[in-house]
């Protein structure tokens, strides 16, 4: 047994160089997966930049424009009981191609709508679409680069070189989650400050290529032993450690969600300027969950981290919501640090602290977050419609604290096992568990 607070990593750890492993030497098949799992992670923050416009051409308010982003989660919640069920039955290549077939339909469908109630309900296909794509992936980015992503010194030692082509396929992987949560509201930005329609349409054309990519260089990867259940995740969550990982970050996703749903009616800027500020915003997330996390964790332990960081994320929402314009912006930026941070450490929390398989305390860590997730968009609007503009950061605020608050008082119960810390973020055999 090893406390959570412990780290796998060495001083001076690179991340890109797993064991002499290059995170470049890979497959056909890893890139087009990765590619196309770019494009799956950009549609989480594609609409952020175009909310307002959204909004205005289809003369719906707010509360309803965020509706965009409560069907889509609220269908991914309810879709981790049923992938790895669907992916265990017939296989990972199929299931991707699938999902990747469900966005590309729906995306398109949502550019096409009339109404708020048309797109909502598109998005909801969408992201049951995105559910399958990026549950799967990881773990078939994972078997597609055993042993290619080993050098010959890992190679020569077997299971070494396995894991060691493991690590980086996951860094990739995660590299890959970061630069489409970066890249999202950019692309949003570009396409939308001409159309609100054309982002949608963007992404359809997008993850239309990363379908014929999988088709063309992506073999079927094998079947696990086991078929799981749709009651597995559920099931999972009877552990202590788990069901307290997944209760925290259930409130730490509401303060996560209320940043990435509400602060673009806030700021209320351009498309365009709209799409930068998020767009550094993703690039701090993407920089702090795969570059300064683990340094963090290995000077000051993973518990210590997550509690400071989400009392930090919890004070930057405060002075979000009462700070100027220019203090907004500063501050929605900043979040993508802390949001970074948090993102890494509860994955490792979720694939680490239970005895269920990783897959499945994945799905049913997920199915328990991804609530908040939908219910952000809708409440922090209507707060506001209740309230002012300052209350929704003061309760999201409070969120992160009951988060901080849980992990504190649960940490005995947070502890992770040591077998299961190799690779650190993910599992050869599970997903990621930010994505799913």
């Amino acid at each position: 047994m090893r406390a959570a607070g412990t780290s796998g990593h060495s001083a001076g750890h690179d991340p890109f160089d797993e064991g002499g492993t290059s995170i470049l030497r890979q497959p056909m098949a890893v890139w087009a997966t990765t590619g196309a799992s770019v494009v799956a992670f950009m549609g989480i923050g594609l609409v952020d930049p175009i909310l307002p416009s959204i909004a205005q051409g289809l003369h719906a308010s707010n509360s309803q424009v965020s509706l965009l982003f409560t069907s889509y989660f609220l269908i991914t919640a309810v879709a981790m009981l049923v992938t790895g069920f669907v992916s265990s039955r017939i296989g990972g290549r199929r299931t991707l191609l699938a999902g990747l077939a469900l966005v590309v339909v729906f995306a398109a469908l949502s550019g096409t709508s009339s109404s708020v109630g048309e797109l909502v309900g598109f998005r909801a296909g969408w992201g049951l679409g995105n559910a399958l794509f990026v549950s799967t992936s990881l773990a078939v980015i994972v078997g597609a680069a055993n042993p290619m992503g080993a050098s010959r010194s890992d190679s020569a030692r077997g299971g070494g070189g396995r894991r060691a082509g493991s690590a980086a396929a996951i860094l990739l992987y995660e590299s890959a989650l970061g630069l489409g949560m970066a890249c999202g509201p950019l692309l949003g930005a570009v396409l939308g400050d001409m159309k609100w329609r054309y982002p949608f349409f963007g992404t359809a054309v997008l993850m239309a290529v990363g379908f014929v990519a999988i088709t063309a260089f992506l073999k079927e990867q094998p079947r696990p032993a086991r078929k799981t259940s749709v009651l597995d995740p559920v099931k999972a969550l009877g552990h202590g450690g788990l069901a307290s990982t997944a209760v925290s970050a259930f409130f730490y996703n509401y303060a996560f969600f209320t940043v990435l749903a509400f602060t673009p009616f806030v700021l209320d800027m351009s498309p365009y300027k709209s799409g930068g500020v998020f767009f550094a915003w993703g690039v701090l997330l993407a920089v702090f969950s795969v570059l300064v996390a683990p340094r963090l964790q290995e000077r000051f332990g993973s518990l210590k981290v997550l509690g400071g960081s989400l009392v930090l994320l919890a004070a930057d929402l405060v002075v979000l919501g009462y700070g100027n314009h220019a203090t907004a912006i500063v501050c929605t930026i900043l979040s993508g640090a802390f949001i970074g941070l948090n993102n890494t450490v509860f994955t490792e929390l979720a694939l680490g602290v239970s005895d269920a398989p990783r897959p499945v305390a994945s799905a049913g860590y997920n199915f328990v977050r991804w609530f908040a997730a939908a219910a952000a968009p809708f409440l922090a609007p209507k707060i506001e419609e209740w309230t002012d503009v300052h209350v929704p950061f003061v309760v999201a605020a409070l969120a992160a604290l009951a988060g901080a608050a849980i992990v504190a008082v649960r940490r005995r119960a947070l502890t992770v096992r040591a077998h299961d810390l190799e690779p650190r973020h993910a599992t050869e055999d599970g997903v990621s568990a930010f994505a799913g």
